[in-house]
């Protein structure tokens, strides 16, 4: 059954082509699909972002766009994201509104996986009001930035392999348009640990999960 849910050394001196350092780990690809061509402003902010919110958990993203993959790409893991209506800023009206669950992440057989959908179209919505308040200059980047917070959402629900919602920060099952807007968002620090704990876990790997 596919459900889905809304809101991832040594040291010795014989060996000395080791180091004592501890090994970075390997970057995670993100394979992302877009339904219209988006600005490159937005692109460069949701990216950004999430890179803000997740590099300090020690997890490090390959962005690579799903239609250029020829199949002999190797990852030491990967996330597939596809990215519904527009993402841009055209369009803005000054109303506000209510649109529903702004991304979410397939689950199976209560095996959450690597696939995840966010809704342009409704965060735009959801954020249009404020946005217009802003200097246009400046939208497409805030605009950005508030889908990659909703990404990494999401992503959390995939590395960490867990249907789990904070009280507080990126792991929250709802978000306010001011925390989606604001100038930092970061998870709790109980779902940080979890997020760092799971890093090199292979995905699904004795943590089944329910339907939220």
């Amino acid at each position: 059954m596919l459900i889905k849910f809304a809101f991832v050394g040594l040291m010795s001196a014989a060996l000395p082509a080791f180091s004592a350092e501890r090994l970075a780990p390997l970057p995670v690809s993100l394979y992302t699909s877009f339904q219209q061509s988006s600005p490159t402003a937005v692109l460069f902010a949701i990216e950004d972002e999430v890179d803000t919110i997740m590099a300090p958990l020690g997890m490090h993203f390959e962005w690579r766009s799903l239609t250029a993959a020829r199949g002999n790409e190797v990852s030491a893991e990967l996330a597939v994201i596809s990215f519904k209506g527009r993402c841009d800023v055209a369009g803005l009206m000054a109303r506000t509104a209510q649109p529903g669950a702004l991304g979410w992440t397939h689950v199976s057989d209560g095996v959450i996986l690597p696939f995840s959908d966010v809704d342009c179209d409704r965060i735009r919505v959801f954020l249009q009001r404020e946005l217009l308040f802003l200097r246009a200059e400046t939208r497409e980047e805030v605009f950005g930035r508030a889908v990659g917070r909703v990404l990494a959402h999401e992503l959390y629900h995939i590395f960490a392999q867990t249907a789990h919602h904070a009280s507080d920060g990126v792991a929250k099952s709802a978000y306010t348009v001011q925390e989606l807007l604001s100038d930092g968002f970061h998870f709790d620090e109980h779902e940080a640990v979890t997020l760092r704990g799971s890093i090199g876990k292979p995905l699904g790997a004795d943590k089944p999960v329910g339907t939220p």
